[in-house]
This record gives structure tokens, C-alpha cells and sequence, in this order.
């Protein structure tokens, strides 16, 4: 009797192109795309912190790469309506996009969040107690406080109102803060204050030489003036227009706290202030 013959096996159909994964890629071609992505940032912050115009030579110069190789990258931003050019002058400036990009960094701009990290340092590394304020209808406010581990013992907390012209914090919005309210606000302090406070200052000029003090030092310091025993520091913050809008402050007690313009913890705090203005986008004008 014939056998019957066997059937083959039915061969296997390909999975469905949904189950399909993307293919990954490689991590050399990943450190290429991130270098890339790098290249480009470097390039469009370059520009920015040449004022936002500046010619292919010397945009080149400034991020350290070749005419070449920038050319290629800024041709991509430009694509991206990041960087435009002038067709006459051929230099590039920031495009639309990047406009764009500024205005709403800015809108939600906050100095008390960005003067937070700052804080911290200046609490950690000096352990002082510190604050940043702005100004407000009343006067300087606090508006954030940060103490170390063995606080000095003050009267100073969130939301208190200091001084015009006996605090640091007062003293250094007097002296860099160039507005009408602020000088009517220390007219008014300095008519009220006893006799034995307006001693402690200039009997000619007192608001002036206060004035002169704070621009001269780019710091104000304290000693014993607003609070028996207490010094401290207060260095201002700038935002991007270069207006100062707000103050950090570190203060401590006067037999252990140096408040010398040139001491380390003025160094720190004039740091950390200058360190949150450039979060706030603010530029340092070049010296001359």
C-alpha cells in the first residue's frame, strides 16, 4: 500500500511591522548627536553674549571653532529662525525664535527663586545666617531666610522690613538702586530718627555719603548700626536690565563676623549676588 505523502510544515509568516521596534542608534552615533547638539548651543550662546550681532570670523573666534564649521551650524539655526542674517552686512543676530525664547524666560524670571542656591552656599560654606530681599512700599522686605546650624540669635525673619539707612540691606539698595521712592523712603527714616542715630552719620550729607559709600565698595557693610552686636554684607542682584532687584544679605555676630569690603565673606556674597544677576540673564559690562 503507497504511503501518503507528508505535508510540509506551513512556513512561518513574519510578525506584524507594528511589533517591528525602531532601530536604536549606536552610542558612538548618540555622542555624535549630543556633541552636535552641543556645538549648536555653544554657537547660539556665543552670539548672545556678543551682544546678539557679531560678523562669522569673529563668532568663530569667540566659541573657538572654525569659520567653516560655525557657518554649517549657524545655516541649521537660521533654518530654525534662531539666528537671522543681514543680507547686507552678512552678520548674524538673534532670530524671532530666540526673541521668543528670552521673552518668556523672562516673564518667569523670579529673584527670591533664583537667589535660593546662593543662599545655600553662602549658609553651608560661611555658616552665617542669610536672606535676599526686595524692595518694597515700606522698604527693603525679606523675603527669604536661610540659617546654619547655630543661628545667630535676631529679630529678622520672612517678611520683615529693614532699614533704610542703618541696615546693609537698606544701605545697599540706597546706594545702586537709582529711584525717587527709595530716596523719599530714606528722607523720611532719616526725619524720624532720634538724635543719637542720625550721629552715627555724615552731618553734612548723610544720605549722599551713604550713597557714595555703597557704589564705591559695590557692597554695603554694617557694623553694630541696625542691631547692637550684629554685622553684615549685602551685595546687590541685577536683573537683565541691569537694574537691582533685589539684595542678599549674611550677617552674623560682630566678635566673629568680619564685615570688611575685602574680606572673605563680602568676597562670598558679592560671588553668589553676581552668580544669581547671570541667572536673571544679567551681562557684566566689560571694563574699559
Amino acid at each position: 500500500m503507497a504511503s501518503t505523502p507528508k505535508k510540509s510544515a506551513p512556513a512561518t509568516k513574519p510578525k506584524a511591522a507594528a511589533a517591528r521596534q525602531p532601530a536604536v542608534p549606536a552610542p558612538r552615533e548618540r555622542r555624535q548627536r549630543v556633541q552636535s547638539a552641543e556645538t549648536g548651543m555653544a554657537v547660539l550662546k556665543g552670539l548672545a553674549r556678543m551682544g546678539g550681532n557679531a560678523g562669522l570670523s569673529g563668532l568663530a573666534a569667540h566659541v573657538g571653532e572654525s569659520p567653516a564649521k560655525v557657518h554649517r551650524y549657524l545655516a541649521s539655526l537660521v533654518q530654525e529662525g534662531l539666528v537671522a542674517q543681514d543680507v547686507d552686512s552678512q552678520r548674524y543676530r538673534l532670530g524671532p525664535e530666540a526673541i521668543n525664547i528670552g521673552l518668556a524666560a523672562m516673564r518667569q524670571s523670579d529673584p527670591v527663586r533664583a537667589a535660593e542656591p546662593a543662599l545655600v552656599r553662602l549658609r553651608e560654606g560661611l555658616e552665617v545666617t542669610c536672606f535676599v530681599a526686595v524692595m518694597g512700599n515700606k522698604g527693603p522686605t525679606v523675603m527669604r531666610f536661610e540659617e546654619p546650624g547655630l543661628p545667630v540669635t535676631v529679630n529678622v525673619r520672612a517678611g520683615s522690613v529693614m532699614s533704610m539707612l542703618w541696615s546693609a540691606t537698606g544701605r545697599a539698595f540706597l546706594g545702586l538702586l537709582n529711584e525717587r521712592s527709595v530716596r523719599e523712603l530714606a528722607e523720611q527714616e532719616l526725619a524720624a530718627a532720634p538724635r543719637e542715630m542720625r550721629a552715627q552719620l555724615d552731618a553734612r550729607q548723610p544720605i549722599e555719603a551713604l550713597r557714595a559709600e555703597v557704589r564705591a565698595l559695590r557692597c554695603a557693610v554694617v557694623r553694630d548700626t541696625y542691631l547692637r552686636g550684629i554685622s553684615a554684607v549685602a551685595a546687590p542682584v541685577h536683573d537683565f536690565t541691569g537694574r537691582v532687584c533685589a539684595v542678599i544679605t549674611a550677617l552674623g555676630a560682630s566678635g566673629g563676623f568680619d564685615p570688611s569690603a575685602d574680606g572673605a565673606i563680602a568676597t562670598a556674597v558679592l560671588r553668589e549676588a553676581a552668580a544669581t544677576s547671570e541667572v536673571l540673564g544679567y551681562l557684566v559690562p566689560k571694563e574699559c
